[in-house]
């Protein structure tokens, strides 16, 4: 009997990085769900692209900061598929605020989707990991090692991920499911196309490799670590950076 494809569950799964992922792992062979939050347009041609191509996908909508919604994406998950795999977490959100400027919304905002949306998301899934383990890959970001001026609040949020990530590991390892996190630098995406392009010029000089991430870079990543071949590695934080920062 021919084993069932392992599916793999993919939040911010409609944009960016996240795409990248979906499209990737599908090329694997995985089943893909694409969680996503309004953009539904989007989110379809991320799925019609890898049904194209002969790979499975669905997208779900759901706001990963509010557990309720994450609940039934999930329960939309098993019901169509039966078990869950491979969880990525890779919805985010990124505004830049110096100490001034932080508020208690955009403090909660943050928190909401960057931590609080991967707990939920684990939570969820953890029932429906089948008995031998599974994967689970969160985002962190090299800013936790050297956050820029304006970006304190979206670093802490990310270094609350990685730390996270650590102590699941830890706690999950017995069931077979490894938990590890990716930590980019800047990427060519959406959410980082407001960048002014002396910055970029400039992330591109400082980078031994000559040139800022693309989403494609971080999605081979992840797909290593969705692998069997990444079976020895957990609790760790893997820095995708082309090998920008220093100071570890």
């Amino acid at each position: 009997m021919a084993q069932q494809p392992r599916v793999a569950v993919v939040t911010g799964g409609s944009r960016g990085i996240g795409a990248a992922v979906a499209r990737r792992l599908a090329a694997e062979g995985m089943t893909t769900v694409i969680i996503y939050q309004s953009n539904s347009e989007r989110a379809a041609a991320v799925v019609h692209g890898i049904q194209a191509t002969g790979g499975v996908a669905i997208a779900i909508p759901a706001d990963v900061a509010q557990v309720l919604d994450m609940r039934r994406a999930v329960r939309d998950v098993v019901a169509r598929f039966g078990r869950i795999d491979v969880l990525v977490n890779c919805a985010g959100i990124l505004e830049m605020h110096t100490i001034n400027d932080l508020d208690a919304t955009n403090i909660a905002e943050a928190f909401g989707v960057n931590f609080n949306g991967v707990v939920y998301a684990v939570q969820a899934a953890l029932p429906h990991f089948p008995p031998e383990g599974g994967r689970i890959i969160n985002f962190s970001s090299n800013l936790i090692y050297q956050p820029r001026v304006g970006t304190g609040l979206y670093a802490a949020t990310k270094a609350a991920v990685s730390v996270l990530t650590n102590a699941l590991a830890k706690e999950l390892g017995p069931k077979g499911i490894t938990v590890n996190a990716v930590a980019p630098s800047l990427t060519r995406t959406d959410m980082t196309s407001g960048t002014p392009p002396a910055r970029l010029e400039a992330v591109a000089a400082a980078t031994p490799l000559g040139r800022i991430g693309e989403p494609e870079d971080i999605a081979d990543i992840v797909a290593f670590l969705a692998s069997s071949q990444s079976r020895w590695i957990t609790g760790r934080t893997l820095l995708a950076d082309g090998g920008l920062t220093d100071g570890l």
